[in-house]
């Protein structure tokens, strides 16, 4: 298994990818919700430059609110132009993988219960979900790259799982298990990633407790860690340890090849 880290707030990719190397790690998360790293403004020479010094590679972890389904035509397509620019500063770059959210949509609330507009407009959803799997596999072509999609509560929808389904029928497309999100949602989450397990790609690893939440440093939490560390290496997926400062990764690492050490 590959282990790495995301991207701080705060501090800068060279910091990063230094504490990366120095931690034994093989890869950095670049956050597509910081400014720095929108497509338009990254300097492909210098992320190559830093990644050849450290001796790391990238993956990316698109913009949290990223909807390239949007039932309004100009806001799908810019963020599928988002998506498309990022595939192609992914070849340049070789970037083996992209990670997003689904997106669920917007939700009515009625007097007596919440209606999702793609729930009520299904052939308006699947047929943009198509357009954008379609738009993606054209882009990615033979190069190997994979888009992963991650849980989140959406996961939960029975919407969401369809349209999931529909684009895992494109082998460019792969599945992100995030372990604190599901426990954190009474691990109702996992059961669409059980059910797709053949197209698990990628793990985003972080601790949970009821008291204090999830995105914990290894250990400091209720999960059986070894449990997940067990099912990344069964399916050859890449582990980011998610935790939102460098302090709580530098643990998380400890506790890794504590673990791994026995």
């Amino acid at each position: 298994m590959d282990f790495g880290l995301p991207t701080f707030l705060g501090h800068d990719l060279e910091e990063c990818a230094k504490m990366c190397s120095e931690l034994g790690l093989r890869f950095t998360e670049l956050s597509m919700d910081f400014p720095e790293y929108q497509p338009e403004r990254v300097d492909a020479g210098e992320l190559s430059r830093i990644a050849k010094e450290y001796g790391i590679y990238y993956t990316v972890h698109l913009e949290g609110a990223l909807n390239p389904w949007e039932i309004n035509d100009r806001v799908a397509k810019a963020y599928t132009e988002t998506v498309l620019d990022t595939l192609d500063l992914a070849k340049r770059l070789a970037i083996p993988m992209l990670n997003m959210h689904f997106h669920e949509g917007d939700c009515i609330t009625l007097p007596d219960r919440k209606v999702c507009l793609y729930e009520m407009y299904p052939d308006e959803f699947k047929a943009r979900l198509t357009a954008f799997r379609d738009a993606c596999t054209k882009a990615v072509g033979d190069t190997g790259i994979v888009i992963t999609i991650e849980n989140t509560r959406s996961f939960m929808r029975e919407f969401v799982a369809e349209g999931v389904g529909l684009l895992l029928e494109s082998p460019v497309f792969g599945l992100t298990f995030d372990t604190g999100h599901d426990a954190a949602q009474g691990f109702r989450q996992f059961p669409l990633i059980e059910r797709n397990i053949e197209r698990l790609r990628h793990m985003h690893l972080h601790d949970f407790s009821s008291e204090r939440g999830d995105h914990l440093p290894l250990g400091e939490g209720t999960l059986d860690i070894g449990r997940y560390l067990k099912l990344a290496d069964k399916h050859n997926c890449r582990v980011l340890l998610e935790t939102k400062t460098p302090e709580g990764v530098r643990r998380s690492a400890q506790y890794i090849r504590e673990i791994t050490s026995k």
